[in-house]
């Protein structure tokens, strides 16, 4: 027998998030091998299936990717449905690539379903775009985070090319990348807005500036995303978080 490997992106959390196409998979899944940071909500649409846990955190013993990739090839001469859930996006800083190309060396089917990916979903959270005429035409998607082994990321060059910023899995180096900001020409006064747990029922969002940012991220805790740029600058100034259907509004 011989299945498909389907790599899900999982959203930034909230279960109503996923796409339908990732809701009917989970529900028809076989085996799911998911991260750490998807939610118990999520992992219960996976009613009869097998669930394995192979998340990576930082700073926390993580299962080693060629494993993942043996376990997912072994899964699908098993099973029909084989489901790899990855928080947010599978193509937006994930391993999906060595995945997909360990899976297609074995002759496997392999698909990817896209999810929201947190800038995205934090950006719904805020009512505010990315974009904005006259104020901001591009945006940049970075990490400051690269593995051992790898090449240095090239994050600053595109930070400081972009109008707007999204920093993914950058809250433990947030001295280092003010550091780095300002070192490249960014102004310390630049509007900044963190935001932990997007779209979930503890979601946090603290706004400041660029020279606040190490107060501003959380010492532990849900995933973050750190957004930058003049879009924020009015919101920044006031504080304020628009209210969401169903919440009284202050």
């Amino acid at each position: 027998m011989s299945g498909t490997v389907y790599l899900v992106g999982a959203g930034p959390g909230a279960a109503d998030l996923l796409t339908l196409r990732a809701a009917k998979l989970l529900a028809e899944a076989d085996i799911v091998f998911h991260d750490a940071l998807v939610p118990p909500e999520i992992l219960t649409l996976a009613a009869r299936a097998e669930r394995v846990a192979v998340g990576k955190r930082c700073g926390r013993h993580s299962t080693a990717q060629r494993f993942i990739n043996k376990r997912l090839a072994d899964a699908a001469r098993e099973h029909r449905i084989v489901v790899r859930l990855k928080g947010g996006d599978p193509l937006l800083f994930g391993r999906a690539k060595e995945e997909i190309a360990y899976l297609r060396t074995q002759g496997l089917r392999v698909e990817v379903v896209p999810g929201v990916t947190a800038a995205l979903a934090a950006s719904a959270s805020l009512g505010t775009s990315l974009t904005e005429r006259g104020v901001a035409r591009s945006v940049a998607f970075v990490t400051p985070r690269a593995g051992t082994g790898e090449a240095p990321s090239r994050w600053l060059a595109a930070a400081m090319a972009a109008d707007t910023v999204a920093i993914y899995m950058g809250a433990h180096d947030a001295p280092a990348i003010v550091s780095a900001l300002a070192g490249a020409g960014k102004r310390l006064d630049t509007p900044v807005v963190v935001l932990e747990g997007v779209s979930l029922p503890g979601e946090r969002i603290a706004f400041g500036t660029l020279a606040e940012l190490p107060d501003l991220v959380p010492g532990a805790g849900g995933p973050v995303v750190i957004l930058l740029g003049e879009v924020y600058r009015q919101q920044v100034a006031l504080s304020v978080v628009p209210a969401k259907a169903g919440t009284p509004s202050s």
